[in-house]
């Protein structure tokens, strides 16, 4: 239970100006605590601290008593709602290995999950289909195996990535970039409230902070500090999910990637991965089998990435003529000869049956049941 004083304190020493993450825990280091730090002499101060940081010491900052008000409201508005710190007891071993640990975490749902083994999954904004369902397919697989999966909450493979882990029937960590009081992007509000009933949404970001576009690549620092493995489901070269995929790896975490087409660049940043040393995977499997305590009793539910459906011979050799890459209506009916009437029944039969998908240009493309 928060101390009125001690919650200030701490709001105060990360508010002030000048005092940045990582200044501030040293200061924490070397006095154990925000009110500690404030009360000390002028000649304690001097250690250590340029003068613009001994002055900030020594005069809150104008917003203090206003932040603090709006803190103090939320953290009692609803039994979900948590401030962590460096030093609490539950403040996850996991992200206290890395390199850069926050030094104070908002958090909204239940934050015991932060001490359960977790995977990052992270990927475009704006997949492939293909990529969507693989991103939900392979959480949904991984979280029944008895993984937690963790997030950005960003639209595209994160959203994905939530929805299958809920579908799993297990709780999922979204990391988000702003405070917890906004939800961003205001479409996935649902989603949200959905992952606090069971999960956790973290910020390390003050109540009321925007969607600022340098908060987002900062953030991804704790997606990949929270877990023990990152799952780059698909990437451009120059992408934040290669950002999350670099610091898993500088913190010593397994680094996995799907391969897709060569024509794509969605598939490049992955591809750059597995170049550099990333696994790559097929499904839910190959990354169990980095991660062998959870058990083989519930490998069978992780060997597939989607269900299987019963086709056809037809349907089958049809699938098989497809390929891996999309593929005009045109050049389907070319490879296959197919009368259009019987070509067009069958793709809507595959189509509502997941092992084929519709893609803009009328492109179709194998699904993941296929």
């Amino acid at each position: 239970m928060w101390e009125r004083d001690e919650l200030e304190a701490w709001l105060r020493l990360l508010e002030s100006p000048g005092i940045g993450w990582v200044t501030a825990r040293q200061l924490l280091a070397r006095h154990g605590s925000p009110e500690a730090i404030f009360a000390l002499s002028a000649a304690e101060r001097d250690e250590g601290l340029g003068p613009k940081q001994r002055g900030v010491l020594t005069t809150p900052p104008a917003h203090l008593a206003e932040q603090f008000d709006k803190t103090w409201a939320w953290l009692h508005a609803n039994p979900a709602h948590h401030i962590m710190v460096l030093g609490d007891a539950d403040y996850p071993d996991a992200l206290m290995q890395t390199a850069d640990p926050p030094a104070l975490l908002y958090l909204h749902g239940d934050r015991s999950v932060l001490g359960r083994r977790s995977l990052a999954v992270v990927g475009s904004r704006s997949p492939t289909p293909q990529g969507r369902d693989n991103a939900s397919a392979f959480s949904k697989a991984l979280t029944e195996a008895g993984l937690t999966i963790v997030s950005g909450l960003a639209l595209g493979v994160d959203g994905a990535a939530h929805q299958g882990a809920l579908a799993g029937g297990g709780p999922t960590i979204a990391v988000v970039g702003t405070g917890l009081d906004l939800i961003y992007p205001t479409r996935h509000t649902a989603l949200a409230g959905e992952i606090v009933k069971t999960g956790l949404i973290v910020s390390e970001y003050p109540l009321g902070m925007p969607p600022l576009s340098p908060n987002f690549p900062r953030r991804n620092r704790i997606i990949a500090g929270l877990a023990q493995g990152c799952l780059v489901v698909e990437a451009a070269l120059k992408s934040g999910s290669l950002i999350t995929a670099r610091l898993a790896s500088e913190a010593g975490r397994e680094v996995f990637a799907i391969p897709g087409s060569i024509h794509s660049p969605l598939s490049r940043g992955c591809h750059e991965l597995i170049r550099q040393g990333a696994k790559l995977v097929e499904s839910a499997a190959d990354v169990l089998e980095e991660l062998p305590q959870f058990g083989e009793s519930k490998k069978s539910s992780a060997t597939a990435t989607a269900s299987t459906l019963t086709l056809s011979a037809e349907h089958r050799q049809l699938i098989e003529l497809m390929g891996y890459e999309p593929v005009s209506l045109d050049e389907l009916q070319t490879r296959c000869g197919w009368p259009t009437a019987d070509l067009n029944g069958a793709l809507l039969e595959l189509e509502m049956a997941g092992a084929v998908r519709r893609l803009a240009g009328q492109l179709f493309q194998r699904g993941t049941s296929s």
